[in-house]
């Protein structure tokens, strides 16, 4: 069977395919959408980024359809768990494309992130995946594949951008407020691990930066170590300037560059309160994690 699963987030919606048996994926793409923006203050989806969401599945059932792909899987998260029009999207996609999107728990969502990264990384000791994505933040305890807690932080890249940073780039005092919060939040899911694995657009952004892989490629992102240091440095360097001078990095999507710095500043902090030297980077999150449950290996 051949099968596709759609990821939509607050910031991306992502397309993973893959032939269930053997298992292999076979196309992977992804579009920012910022699905999620203006959420946090208004309590709806943008009209603008309803209409460009349902676009970018439309592509993606066209897509989908020219693989031959028999089960299409949707699943929505912290914006669409959060919106009071989440239901008018989702009627909005299944009229126009016949794909029912399911808005799932933090919980289902971050058993999935959880698993397919263990799965895929092979790791035999205690981890905690941080799936890192626009809306929320999932830490998810575990040992090999037995999931432990779940915690569902209620901030991601576009949130904390738009409640800390008012300036183009942040001021230090903007980034102190932001360090604060981030300390304090992370601080009170902490317990010791021995694995820190990261998962999100921001993780694997900075691995094709420090590591020069360009154009994207998940396969040579996919358990690359970056160290506190790398993760430090790339904070400060990025954060000290605008977000067109930002764009200029080739391996920085445009519309990622305005959020970015906040999204690397999850991990700086995360890594102090959890006094590690290096975090793990994983490609697989969960749409891999909603294909790899329609082969019954997770």
């Amino acid at each position: 069977m051949i099968a596709s699963a759609i990821d939509v987030g607050s910031y991306s919606i992502r397309l993973g395919i893959a032939k269930t048996e053997p298992f292999e994926i076979i196309y992977e793409t992804g579009q920012i959408v910022e699905l999620g923006s203006g959420v946090k203050q208004t309590g709806y989806l943008k009209e603008e980024s309803i209409q460009k969401a349902v676009e970018v599945i439309k592509s993606f059932k066209e897509i989908s359809d020219r693989y031959s792909v028999q089960n299409i899987i949707a699943v929505g998260t912290e914006a669409l768990r959060k919106a009071k029009n989440s239901q008018d999207f989702i009627k909005s996609v299944l009229d126009q494309t016949g794909i029912k999107i399911e808005i799932i728990s933090p919980k289902e969502e971050g058993k999935l992130s959880y698993l397919s990264s263990i799965y895929s990384l092979k790791l035999n000791k205690d981890s905690v995946v941080i799936d890192q994505g626009g809306g929320s933040t999932e830490f998810i305890y575990g040992t090999k594949d037995r999931l432990g807690k779940v915690n569902s932080l209620s901030f991601g890249i576009v949130s904390l951008t738009e409640t800390f940073f008012h300036n183009d780039p942040p001021t230090d005092k903007e980034i102190d407020s932001l360090f604060n919060f981030l300390t304090k939040s992370i601080k009170t899911i902490y317990k010791p691990t021995t694995n820190l694995i990261g998962i999100g657009g921001t993780i694997t952004t900075i691995a094709a930066l420090h590591y020069n892989i360009y154009p994207y490629n998940g396969a040579m992102i996919h358990g690359k170590i970056l160290s506190y240091e790398v993760i430090k440095d790339w904070f400060w360097k990025l954060s000290r300037i605008p977000t067109d001078e930002r764009k200029k990095y080739k391996h920085i999507e445009d519309k990622r560059a305005k959020a970015i710095v906040s999204g690397i500043g999850i991990f700086y902090k995360t890594l102090e309160v959890f006094d590690k030297d290096y975090i793990v980077v994983s490609d697989y999150g969960l749409k891999h994690g909603l294909l790899l449950k329609a082969a019954n290996l997770i």
